[in-house]
């Protein structure tokens, strides 16, 4: 077994992993023979050559990698992989227990007010039970040497569960792909002009802004951080001095996922300039 199908088997025995890789070959062996379940209910194990990748109840459904990445080439034909990063990282991984594909398009760059944006996406996906399916699409101004997005805006996520129906994820992130697609192209001038309104429309005071903030989810420290970011900065109170005060914000969560989470509730606040 390798450690993540090894991972699997303790949690179904219900023994911590680091307790059974304490004890000799045939204790450890004893222990898990005494704990695993017992009953008839069948598992499904996934081998390559000599190793064991997997093992899982049979619920689950697996959907490779590679049927997954062949559909995002089909529909994905202008995007690439970021400028290379840190150690020569390229925004393509994939290991023993998922893989994760950060992809970009170089030539959708759009020019609002001085400020620029390009569309990108993250897709994922785990053969072996790791972690869901899905896809992010946003735009960005910045990218960094590790591969961290900046300042996100029109952030959507599509995800589902390797049961049954995984399959349909094919078909939801060749959507959100289109719809990205479609955006850069036909629908261009609709996310310059909302950016544009959102640059200019005004949210009234201090406490009409952290009610705003409020109504959209953002909780009062957080609200308050960003008003005094943009009060810092010299900005008037407008929608879009409030979702850059918040994506800057986002910069100070450690993980990717909550940096996502952040950008995603900030650039809800463009909905009131849509």
């Amino acid at each position: 077994m390798n450690d993540w199908s090894f991972t699997q088997l303790c949690q179904m025995a219900g023994v911590a992993k680091d307790t059974i890789n304490r004890l000799s070959p045939q204790t450890a062996c004893s222990a898990l023979l005494e704990t695993l379940p017992s009953a008839d209910k069948p598992v499904q194990i996934l081998t390559a050559e000599s190793s064991v990748r997997s093992i899982h109840g049979v619920s689950y459904t697996r959907l490779w990698n590679e049927n997954l990445l062949r559909m995002v080439r089909e529909v994905a034909t202008d995007f690439t992989p970021p400028p290379k990063g840190f150690n020569g990282a390229t925004g393509l991984y994939c290991g023993e227990q998922d893989m994760f594909s950060f992809l970009i398009d170089p030539t959708g760059w759009v020019d609002i007010e001085g400020q620029n944006f390009a569309p990108g996406f993250f897709v994922w996906n785990s053969e072996v039970g790791r972690r869901s399916v899905g896809i992010t699409t946003f735009w960005f101004q910045e990218v960094c040497a590790n591969h961290i997005c900046w300042q996100c805006e029109d952030v959507t996520t599509v995800t589902r569960k390797h049961t049954r129906s995984v399959g349909d994820a094919l078909t939801e992130i060749r959507m959100a792909i289109g719809a990205l697609v479609e955006k850069r192209d036909a629908a261009r001038d609709q996310f310059v002009a909302t950016i544009r309104k959102a640059m200019n429309e005004p949210t009234g005071d201090k406490e009409e802004t952290l009610h705003i903030l409020a109504d959209h989810g953002v909780n009062r420290p957080l609200a308050k951080k960003a008003v005094e970011l943009a009060q810092s900065r010299g900005q008037r109170f407008t929608i879009w001095s409030l979702v850059d005060s918040l994506t800057q914000l986002s910069r100070d969560s450690q993980y990717a996922a909550s940096r996502v989470e952040a950008d995603q509730r900030a650039s809800a606040l463009l909905a009131l300039a849509a």
